[in-house]
């Protein structure tokens, strides 16, 4: 039998992937990650088979990883930022 992570771990790596989603320095991207973490750890909350959610955090670590590669290279490559961006005086 698969023992599911801990309550603990599934919360780190929500917290870090949040992090790393909100480390984007395009505003597309970074919206678009945050949203897309809080739909995957809605679904994971939900979730209550143990061999299910061990799945699902097993893909969730291998996604932060790519999202960690992905916002180095998109702080490298920013570009400007958008009229939604700036902040009002």
């Amino acid at each position: 039998m698969v023992t599911p992570p801990s309550r603990r771990s599934i919360l780190s790596l929500y917290s870090t992937m949040l992090r790393t989603s909100r480390s984007f320095s395009s505003y597309n991207f970074r919206e678009y990650f945050l949203r897309r973490t809080r739909e995957t750890f809605r679904t994971l909350q939900n979730e209550t088979d143990g061999t299910k959610i061990q799945s699902m955090y097993s893909d969730a670590v291998a996604e932060l990883a790519v999202l960690r590669r992905s916002a180095a290279v998109n702080k490298m490559y920013g570009g400007w930022r958008l009229a939604v961006e700036t902040s009002k005086p």
